[in-house]
């Protein structure tokens, strides 16, 4: 019986693709699932593309050429970790399970750790694109050792997505979680820009009065330059879709609770706990947060008298809309500024060797977040011999021109009531970190009063604290 090149485990729709998408580039693939008939429906519609199901678990190992390479694509946690348990008694030394999920970074390095333990490989593989970047080609986050990368990049090349330039969207991140973590922070910077994106939607919405396809409009001239991405492209035609249950729109029909898998929770703590400004992303992930709790923001909105809105006329709207794409161009590049801060320090504290530039690259195609600024960083990077996006002379010359504009809109959404967590985090982050002095001297007054904490002064070396106590 001839051999496959690799299996699958988890056949929802995104492992479906997956394995679709290896067996297609020529790679023999071998799929297994826990509901057989899931697998059965699979292989009798598409089994004709090099793919073969196997209904029982120890069929499918054997069914895999040794040393054996196998995906998981089921969900991150306790799912994860019952499957590599059920794999165990068939895997002989050598063999290599893949993780292609979310999971949490600290998960894989634990996991690795144990598989080593038994003579066996774990490997780490963050897959950006949804179910579509799946089937024809995603971003790929790949960390574990280097020896197992070697193994795994021919298969890995062939199924990515493409950059700008026609390279395909994988490289070799570093060790144990690397690459896990890149995919949360990609993940982070996701929440991020969505976020920004709701809040420019709210704006032209309540401000303008604009009807849904008239803020595609908009956006539609927003993708055509220099915020082109695949956000903004399906941003398009979810304001335009009419709804099939009723009259108007159905954007407005939707209920404003957005949900969370975790991904970008973790980024905001990992920030915390790194002490990392990822503002930006801190507050996508609040917002969401503050959108779950709908029952008692009605309940509030009908205690709170709201100001009462006046429409600004549409012909304010032509000085508006480019003055809202520099903000949303600006606040973007902190977020992503922040973002890669963040890998920065973890990869010194984790020793990892990230080349930023190669880290935008891989995300100019395939992932949710592909989109030309990428190119920009990309570009940025490489120019610069990835120093901080901070300190790199085009970025800083790109937020020098567009913050004036952010500033314009984070000041308009409030003085008309609309939230802004995220371009507001923007601005923010933007004004404290590019000032040599701030009001944390206050704060350090305040925290040596109450608490002899000590502080440093500006014109001499050494640790101060006053006696307060007179003051009393």
């Amino acid at each position: 019986m001839e051999k496959s090149h690799i299996g699958l485990i988890g056949l929802a729709v995104m492992g479906q693709n997956l394995a679709r998408n290896i067996a297609r580039n020529g790679f023999r693939t071998s799929v297994y699932n826990r509901t057989t008939s899931v697998m059965d429906e699979f292989i009798a519609e598409h089994g004709s593309e090099n793919l073969v199901g196997q209904a029982d678990l120890a069929d499918f190992v054997q069914s895999i050429a040794a040393p054996r390479k196998i995906i998981l694509m089921v969900k991150a946690g306790k799912p994860v970790d019952l499957v590599i348990e059920s794999l165990l008694p068939h895997l002989e030394s050598g063999d290599t399970v893949i993780d292609g999920g979310n999971s949490h970074y600290p998960d894989t390095i634990r996991r690795e750790a144990s598989l080593a333990e038994k003579d066996l490989n774990f490997f780490g593989c963050g897959v950006s694109g949804g179910e579509e970047g799946a089937l024809h080609g995603p971003s790929l986050m790949p960390g574990g050792s280097k020896a197992i990368w070697k193994d795994l990049e021919p298969i890995l090349t062939a199924i990515a997505a493409k950059d700008f330039n026609g390279n395909p969207c994988v490289t070799y991140l570093g060790n144990d979680g690397a690459g896990h973590y890149v995919k949360m922070v990609h993940n982070g910077i996701e929440y991020g820009v969505m976020q920004m994106m709701a809040e420019a939607y709210q704006l032209l919405s309540q401000n303008f009065g604009l009807a849904p396809n008239e803020i595609a409009d908009i956006f539609e001239k927003y993708h055509e330059g220099k915020l082109q991405s695949f956000l903004f492209e399906i941003a398009i035609p979810i304001l335009r879709e009419p709804d099939d249950l009723g009259d108007g729109f159905l954007i407005d029909k939707i209920l404003d609770k957005a949900g969370q898998k975790g991904t970008g929770r973790w980024t905001a703590i990992e920030g915390m706990q790194r002490a990392v400004d990822i503002s930006v992303i801190q507050q996508a992930v609040n917002a969401r947060i503050v959108s779950s709790r709908k029952n008692y923001r009605t309940q509030l909105s009908e205690k709170y008298e709201v100001r009462s809105q006046k429409i600004m006329p549409k012909e304010a709207l032509d000085d508006i809309v480019p003055v809202l794409e520099d903000a949303l161009y600006a606040g973007m590049l902190i977020s992503y500024a922040q973002g890669f801060d963040l890998l920065r320090q973890a990869a010194e504290e984790q020793n990892w060797d990230f080349d930023y530039s190669e880290i935008a690259r891989i995300w100019e195609g395939g992932c949710i977040i592909r989109a030309q600024i990428l190119k920009t960083l990309h570009e940025a990077f490489q120019k610069a011999n990835n120093a901080p996006l901070w300190e790199i002379e085009d970025i800083k010359n790109d937020l020098q021109d567009t913050r004036d504009s952010l500033r314009v809109i984070v000041g308009m959404g409030a003085n008309t009531g609309v939230p802004m967590p995220c371009l507001g985090a923007a601005l923010g982050s933007f004004e404290g970190m590019t000032r040599s002095r701030t009001s944390a001297n206050f704060i350090q007054g305040l925290r040596d009063f109450f608490g002899a904490h000590t502080y440093e002064r500006i014109d001499r070396e050494g640790v101060f604290h006053t006696d307060w106590s007179k003051h009393w």
